[in-house]
């Protein structure tokens, strides 16, 4: 293992940190992944200046510069995916198949702004006073701060800084303190790309200092977030002090409905992938299955020999289906919602305890309770781990109604061979992102993400519709002599 400490990343140039982040891997704590800057606030407010300096020539920048850029970093990324998605799959403790997968998709984001970035076209018409024609453009923002979770380090970091490049904005990105190796490599990569200095910054360091320096700085004109809802409220009252604007990602709760008229092998292959893959470690985790009575005994057997086939272990080993709990913290709560739902009556059928294995490590077996209503603590609040709660009901309109009953709304989705449900969910379902014999976790880059009530602020991400966020539009009126 390498002593050498790798640095934050500010006005063009690799700079020390104050103390130094140690990033150990979930599932072997005996191997130190690398050593990593550790930033403060006076770093954070370096690299805020810095950004500031460089937005306005950077914001004047030529369409064409900025694809080949963007291009250059996603075709890097790319072919590099198999050696950066190890990195990562060993920092944040999922498989290797899916750190190397993150990282490819990862790429595919750069490049799809690389191409937008010559597809931001205004509009001309001609105006309600005679002679007069007015242009509608947009315009970059200034300065946007990327704060990013730990559950998707590139995949996240990728899909908001891709587009602030693209429409001509500067950014400082800081990561989540407990995978910094991922954002790290993603950096390198930007300071060979031919991308000016003072555009991009990285600065690694806590929330408490960096990011709330990030998010409390009137240098800022817009902050990007994804994580909890308490730490979004919290930057979303910052922001508006500041009039930046906000645009936040927080919790889930999502349902996956079964219907009676489900095909089954469907049914458990979506519940499967979408509630225990990524160790459960997704905003878009099916954490509620609810499901119609007439199929749930037989769904329920049906889920649990599946789950008898997961195998549970170190991140890098060939045929690991889940890999670690990002940390001892996030493992202990998970521990501690299992003992809720018990206490609460719910009942467990499957998996639940902490695993020992070859490797020291934060291991837990997948968990799935049946006996669960909608009202237990188990289905109201956000665990972020790979437990997931069977909740039957009697016909499609109890299921609806269940699905909808929560306070996050960020995506749902149905199993059924009916159109007629199928058509109705779609309409009815409150939330951002539905699902139809699909697993609500697995989205596209070039279309819209996002949720609704607490599971997201702002405009949308990804896709078009991004530039809402990191745009600002301009009307011109003119009249010729």
């Amino acid at each position: 293992m390498s002593s050498e400490v790798y640095k934050n990343y500010i006005n063009g140039e690799w700079v020390d940190g104050y103390d130094v982040i140690n990033n150990i891997n979930p599932s072997d704590t005996s191997d130190v992944v690398g050593h990593y800057a550790k930033a403060n606030s006076g770093h954070c407010l370096e690299a805020i200046a810095a950004a500031n300096t460089a937005f306005d020539s950077w914001s004047q920048s030529g369409l064409e510069q900025r694809k080949n850029i963007l291009d250059f970093i996603g075709a890097e990324l790319i072919a590099r995916k198999e050696e950066i998605g190890a990195v990562l799959a060993r920092e944040e403790g999922k498989t290797l198949a899916e750190g190397v997968g993150e990282v490819g998709r990862s790429g595919q984001f750069f490049q799809y702004y690389g191409a937008e970035a010559l597809r931001l076209m205004g509009e001309n018409t001609a105006s309600v006073r005679p002679g007069v024609d007015v242009e509608v453009h947009r315009e970059p923002l200034g300065v946007v701060g990327i704060v990013t979770p730990w559950n998707f380090p590139m995949a996240v970091a990728a899909w908001k800084v891709a587009p602030a490049l693209c429409y001509g904005n500067a950014v400082v990105l800081k990561p989540a303190e407990l995978v910094p190796g991922s954002a790290w490599l993603l950096a390198e990569i930007i300071s060979r790309s031919g991308l000016p200095a003072g555009v991009f910054n990285l600065v690694m360091g806590s929330g408490r200092e960096v990011g709330e320096t990030l998010c409390t700085s009137a240098d800022i004109q817009a902050v990007t977030f994804t994580g909890s809802v308490d730490v979004g409220r919290h930057i979303a009252r910052n922001a508006i002090e500041n009039m930046a604007r906000v645009q936040l990602e927080m919790g889930s709760k999502n349902a996956l409905v079964v219907l009676n008229d489900a095909d089954l092998e469907t049914a458990v292959q979506c519940a499967v992938a979408g509630a225990y893959f990524g160790t459960g470690q997704k905003c878009t985790a099916s954490s509620r299955i609810i499901v119609e009575s007439g199929i749930h005994d037989e769904f329920v057997a049906a889920m649990t020999d599946a789950m008898n086939n997961l195998v549970v272990g170190n991140s890098m080993t060939p045929g690991v289906h889940i890999g670690a709990v990002v940390d001892e913290r996030q493992l202990n709560q998970n521990l501690k919602y299992m003992e809720i739902a018990k206490q609460e009556g719910a009942q467990l059928v499957q998996g639940g305890e902490r695993l020992t294995l070859d490797t020291e490590g934060y291991f837990m077996s997948p968990a799935l309770f049946i006996n669960t209503t909608n009202q237990m603590q188990i289905n109201r609040e956000e665990v972020f781990g790979p437990i997931a709660c069977v909740i039957k009901v009697e016909s499609y309109e109890a299921a609806l109604e269940a699905s909808n009953d929560s306070d996050f709304g960020l995506t749902s989705g149905i199993i059924t061979t009916s159109l007629k449900y199928a058509g109705h969910f779609k309409r009815h379902s409150k939330s951002g992102c539905v699902m139809v014999n699909l697993p609500t976790a697995g989205t596209d880059y070039h279309v819209p993400f996002g949720g609704r009530k607490a599971s997201s602020y702002g405009p949308r991400e990804q896709g078009q519709y991004a530039r809402d966020f990191y745009t600002i539009i301009k009307t011109n009126y003119s009249k010729p002599y």
